[in-house]
């Protein structure tokens, strides 16, 4: 069971043959998040993965429930979700001309046990785009750059923001599904 409402991830895990169902957390991200020490991407994203899982995995002890999240870091700022098209547009222009990591953690949890938990980083670098280019991309865009953490989803037209990517393209989208793909063969849960 995947213990989110991404389609991404849905459609990652659907097209890699993982029957899955979906039942969002419906956690308090930022209230976790702000009650915890932590100040690092990655492991905000590892904590709320393990917490999404752990919500899903109390209602339904027998099933293998898979948490997963992201954070995006520029420098020592960890960014969220932007609420509005003005801040996409303002966390925009703060990543112009600048390399980003996107960092995406899953916690793999049966019952009241954590069975895996990983995490993976990927390097991306906004290109130096003008304004104009700007408007044009969130106008066409639209209300999709609030869905994502970098307002942009590299699959669709956000990949015109980017001048190189360096990492795995599953970790970019949220998931790292060769990892966890390792896991399900080797503990058997996967035909090896």
């Amino acid at each position: 069971m995947l213990a989110s409402a991404s389609e991404v991830r849905r459609g990652i895990l659907e097209a890699a043959g993982i029957p899955l169902e979906t039942m969002p957390a419906g956690i308090d991200e930022r209230g976790i998040v702000n009650r915890s020490a932590l100040r690092v991407g990655d492991d905000i994203a590892t904590l709320l993965a393990r917490e999404k899982a752990v919500a899903v995995a109390a209602k339904f002890p027998d099933r293998l429930v898979l948490g997963a999240d992201q954070t995006l870091a520029l420098e020592n700022e960890v960014f969220s979700k932007p609420h509005d098209i003005a801040g996409a547009r303002a966390q925009l222009r703060r990543l112009r001309g600048k390399t980003h990591a996107l960092n995406a953690a899953i916690a793999l949890v049966r019952g009241g046990s954590l069975l895996f938990e990983e995490r993976a980083t990927a390097r991306l670098t906004v290109r130096n785009f003008s304004k104009a280019f700007l408007e044009a991309y969130l106008a066409a865009a639209g209300a999709a750059v609030t869905a994502s953490v970098g307002a942009y989803q590299l699959e669709k037209l956000g990949i015109h923001l980017f001048e190189e990517i360096a990492g795995d393209h599953f970790t970019i989208l949220g998931l790292p599904l060769l990892r966890l793909l390792d896991f399900l063969r080797r503990e058997g849960f996967l035909a090896a």
